[in-house]
């Protein structure tokens, strides 16, 4: 085997594969190669060849080289949901490319505010072809060696005798998935088939990952993927559909959706909403973090520059229902730029100061409807009033559209809606959902801080298993109430425990597997948890044992109790492990410790307790 050198097709920041969020790439399954982090938008072929897979869709390009390298560009992850749009495409399937030709341009801002992660991998996809592989962008190359192990064939069993490739692949995975009778809705991307099922118990994983011509499988989204592969998976796809087109007619969002449960429904919602501004308070936790640490090495600030450092670090908390209910509007189909409005009045400099009222500085403005005195606050750092108004907003706007006249839709319903909803918000809304906004910190509050770490190793070590069941984004919106409340998210420090202890379990197991292959898997898997990224160790390593899952989650569950008996918090949310040293400079002993201690007994257990043959 030779090796071989691809330009990058994308200017960018060049990372490891490994370090991309999507099982199906970070693992391996769909071929090696590198990612683009932050890419600028534009695709450009990287050599002489032709498009062989181009999707409506134009979110995945595929190309083949004059010299046979079959290579796949898949801007961003999940953008199929995109359907095209913020996509220009300059080529067409079947095309002639020469290098450097543009073939595909895309907007990274809308795509961001979409909700989507515009990292990009760059992957040959007849990886077994070759040996080194390294894909070059300018003085940085990234490298890669090696044959990924092949799953064992079945395509001499008899029964399958006559039948192509991907008739063979789609009547083994209907075979193992409990017939087409057991799908609700099918769809596929550039590389996965996703299927919603009717019926989970009828999914036999293994023998589908024994399936000559398949890369992978996994849930995500209460889809079954199965990674398949470019171009082939449109054919396997097709067989799938064969004689029952309607599967192809239905929506696996919506279907996902149905399949969730109340509490599931609940969390992705709050994720919906939340997931949009955590890029913002990210960044404000760097500031202050880099703030803090400044102080805290003697280092004295003019007052201006103190003042400038103030305004990159409080505007997002002050205006912070501005970009909820933005956010929320958006989500449940309202108008966003009304969202923001409205989110600007319930912080509008007219009313008191919620800091300056808690301080004991200003008074509520009393106000008498129907002889009840409503004390009309601002709700600076506050979630759940401009939460709950963005939903009733929408709801509103959406009632009044279903009746005012077109030829006054754009004047009265704008109107209407701001007027009624700044109402309710400031006199109904805003009091209740504050109130119970209040209690609920409070309880918070209390069971982090319960005496000996004890809410710290709950929640370290259930953390994981909340991720796994798909509510974890619950926790986006008690965060975010943290950051408001006293500029410090505890949960941060705990979740970072049980997501480091789940890369010790699986670093473990890889350690003790005697298949080199099999290691060199199970490695890649385990890297992206210390970037925050738990997915392929989980679904790739530890629940497929069993053992190493519950051995993290005991590593969790001490590194959370750590971390809740040291009182540590970040100064920020949304990165953990190594990216989250950031959010630690003031503290980074302590943060290396909680993470010492979540690797160090996940990886102790796994590592003196499991047997890599169980």
């Amino acid at each position: 085997m030779k090796d071989i050198k691809v330009d990058s097709p994308l200017k960018g920041n060049l990372i490891e594969l490994s370090e991309v969020k999507d099982p199906a790439f970070s693992s391996g399954a769909m071929g090696r190669g590198a990612a683009i982090a932050e890419p600028e938008g534009k695709v450009y072929a990287p050599f002489d060849g032709k498009v062989t897979v181009f999707f409506e869709t134009k979110h995945a390009i595929g190309l083949h080289s004059a010299d046979g390298i079959d290579l796949l560009i898949h801007v961003g992850l999940d953008t199929v949901n995109l359907n095209g749009e913020h996509f220009t495409a300059h080529v067409a399937q079947d095309d002639e490319v020469k290098r450097g030709q543009l073939l595909l341009e895309f907007d990274v801002e809308a795509i961001k505010k979409a909700g989507y992660d515009v990292t990009t991998p760059i992957v040959v996809t007849n990886t077994p072809d070759y040996n080194k592989i390294d894909i070059v962008m300018g003085d940085k190359v990234v490298s890669s060696s090696g044959k990924a192990e092949e799953a064992p064939s079945a395509a001499d069993d008899e029964k399958y005798a006559g039948m192509s490739k991907e008739e063979r692949v789609a009547a083994q995975i209907l075979e193992h998935i409990g017939g087409k009778e057991n799908i609700r809705s099918v769809e596929h991307c550039a590389t996965r088939l996703r299927l919603i099922l009717k019926d989970k118990s009828k999914i036999e994983e293994k023998a589908i990952e024994a399936i000559d011509g398949v890369k992978g499988q996994f849930f995500a989204a209460a889809q079954f993927q199965i990674i398949l592969g470019t171009g082939f998976v449109d054919k396997v796809y097709a067989v799938v559909v064969r004689g029952n087109e309607t599967l192809a007619g239905s929506s696996n969002k919506e279907a996902a959706y149905d399949e969730m449960t109340t509490v599931q429904k609940i969390s992705r919602t709050f994720g919906d909403v939340f997931v949009p501004i955590i890029p913002v308070l990210v960044a404000t936790g760097l500031f202050m973090g880099l703030r803090g640490m400044s102080q805290s090495l003697g280092l004295q600030f003019s007052d201006n520059v103190l003042k400038m450092s103030q305004i990159l670090t409080d505007t997002a908390f002050a205006f912070l229902p501005a970009l909820v209910a933005w956010s929320t509007m958006k989500k449940f189909g309202g108008t966003p730029v009304i969202g923001i409005v409205l989110g600007l009045m319930l912080v509008a400099p007219q009313l008191p100061n919620a800091y300056a009222i808690a301080g004991g500085e200003a008074q509520p403005i009393p106000m008498d409807i129907l002889g009840i005195t409503v004390p009309v606050v601002g709700y600076q750092g506050s979630v759940l009033p401009a939460l709950v108004l963005g939903i009733f907003a929408a709801k509103l706007q959406q009632w009044f559209k279903s009746f005012v006249p077109d030829v006054v839709d754009l004047i009265v319903t704008p109107f209407l809606t701001l007027l009624i909803s700044m109402l309710v918000g400031l006199l109904v809304v805003g009091p209740i959902m504050h109130t119970l906004e209040i209690a609920i910190f409070g309880a918070v509050r209390a069971f982090l801080e319960l005496p000996f770490g004890i809410g710290g190793f709950i929640v370290g070590g259930l953390q994981q298993v909340i991720v796994v069941s798909g509510v974890h984004h619950v926790f986006n919106a008690l965060e975010v109430q943290l950051l408001a409340s006293t500029g410090r998210d505890a949960f941060n420090a705990i979740i970072t425990g049980a997501i480091v202890a789940q890369g010790g379990a699986a670093v473990a197991v890889a350690a003790k597997t005697k298949n080199a292959k099999k290691r060199a898997l199970y490695i890649s898997s385990a890297i992206p948890a210390f970037l925050g990224i738990t997915e392929p160790a989980i679904f790739g390593i530890n629940l497929r044992f069993v053992k190493p899952f519950v051995y993290a989650l005991v590593g969790g569950a001490f590194a959370g109790a750590t971390a809740s008996i040291m009182h540590l918090a970040g100064t920020g949310m949304g990165i953990t492990v190594i990216p989250g040293t950031l959010l630690y400079l003031d503290h980074l002993v302590e943060y290396l410790i909680v993470n010492a201690i979540g690797f160090g007994i996940a990886f102790a257990l796994t590592f003196t307790l499991f047997d890599p043959k169980e």
